[in-house]
């Protein structure tokens, strides 16, 4: 039995690791919790953007504001032939035009008392003659309308021909200060989105280890294996788990958004065609993307390993994990601050910190072409991993496995159910 325990001790740091990530992710990925887990953010998301849809429909499909037309009747019968041969060529670009009152020849007509009336869907009044129009409205739809009138009221002239000059143009390309701007707005939209899903995602580590401490099945697998290898492992397979869920949402998101014809209340909220391309393009900014996202998930994961090492029920779990939450949306803001701070001291302490760098540097990806950056700032950010990882599982033997007299014998202990286990050919031991 001692040859066994032993060969199963000898297992390098890497092969242990990678024995508990595979069960871990098997085992999560194939239970109902986590099917239960991946439609609880779906259900809102895809409700949302259907209810959206169709507000805008509705919204599209309900009475437009209209121009009331007082004028004579010689007059309103020229608007209104001149906006309907111009609608054949402009359409929605035309405002909808109702006739308010046909005037005799002198009389005077009080258009802002009509409008104070707030009868039905009048937004303005069209007075006057083609040739001397008058259109009485709020600032916002004078601005929108007037160019529109000026147009009718000039088609409406059939014998004083309307005169329109040319207008010349000329196209610029995007000028620095633009581009600035519309890439500040992508670092922005980028740090936002990853923040949301590393604080969405990283409370699954806390449930597992809490789950595992309960029924022993951690202190096992401590006893077999180096505590490292087990937070290694632990980490990387909620990591894995993590990304399946964002892929599942992405894919789900997209079907919804592409078969349902409409942005929907996501789209309306986020114009994703103001975002301009990134400093390094999107293909990399996506990759870029994916390893911030893993290096900020097992930064914070592993703090929260080290916690669920102080904690006993899901109650204190909770109450530790509430000041590293809090923590972390402060390090966010910080980060967030530097965006704006580029080649200033707060910029370089973001990147530097390293609970704060996965965003300041993805935020980077967006506002600048180099690429060596990113390849020191992932390097940072994996030392940092693997020294939290050591912390953890240090903090993990002083405090669950009691290292001493006691905790050595009950280690002895352990191993020893371990090896029997291993003797009779159960695969999962582990």
């Amino acid at each position: 039995m001692t040859p066994v325990a032993n060969t199963a001790c000898r297992l390098s740091l890497l092969q242990a690791a990678w024995v508990v990530a595979r069960r871990d992710f098997m085992t999560i990925l194939f239970s109902r919790s986590f099917v239960f887990f991946l439609l609880g953010p779906l259900f809102p998301l895809v409700v949302g953007s259907l209810a959206g849809g169709i507000g805008q429909r509705v919204e599209s499909e309900a009475a437009r504001p209209v121009i009331g037309i007082a004028m004579t009747a010689a007059d309103t019968e020229a608007i209104l032939a001149a906006r309907q041969s111009l609608a054949k060529e402009l359409g929605p670009a035309l405002p909808d035009m109702v006739v308010s009152k046909r005037l005799d020849p002198g009389e005077i007509f009080d258009a802002q008392a009509l409008l104070a009336r707030r009868e039905g869907n009048l937004a303005a009044v069209l007075t006057g003659t083609p040739a001397d129009p008058e259109l009485v409205a709020t600032p916002e739809r004078l601005q929108w309308w007037t160019g529109p009138v000026s147009l009718i009221a000039g088609a409406a002239l059939r014998d004083t021909p309307a005169v329109y000059p040319e207008v010349r143009t000329q196209v610029v390309a995007v000028t620095g200060a633009s581009e600035q701007r519309g890439r500040l707005r992508t670092a922005q939209a980028g740090q936002l989105m990853l923040f949301l899903l590393i604080i969405l995602l990283a409370g699954m580590v806390l449930s597992n280890l809490v789950e595992e401490k309960a029924n022993k099945v951690i202190e096992i697998l401590a006893a077999a294996i180096p505590m490292d290898a087990v937070f290694l492992g632990k980490l990387f397979a909620m990591l894995a788990v993590s990304l399946v869920g964002i892929a599942v949402w992405a894919t789900v998101i997209g079907a919804v958004v592409g078969l349902s014809g409409f942005e929907g209340l996501m789209g309306n909220a986020i114009d994703l065609s103001s975002l301009p391309e990134p400093g390094v393009g999107w293909p990399l900014f996506f990759a870029l993307g994916i390893a911030y996202f893993a290096m900020g998930y097992l930064l914070l994961g592993s703090v929260f390993l080290a916690i669920g090492s102080l904690a006993n029920t899901v109650r204190e779990v909770q109450t530790l994990s509430m000041p590293v939450t809090m923590m972390q949306v402060l390090l966010f803001l910080f980060a967030s601050l530097a965006v704006g701070s580029s080649g200033q001291p707060i910029e370089w302490a973001a990147i530097a910190f390293p609970f704060s760098s996965p965003f300041a540097m993805f935020a980077r990806a967006a506002q600048y072409e180099s690429l060596w950056p990113h390849v020191l700032a992932l390097g940072w950010q994996v030392a940092w991993v693997a020294i939290t990882i050591r912390l953890g599982a240090a903090l993990f033997r002083k405090r669950v496995m009691k290292s001493g007299s006691q905790g050595a014998k009950r280690n002895r202990n352990l191993r020893t159910l371990v090896a029997s286990a291993f003797s009779k050919g159960s695969k999962n031991a582990l």
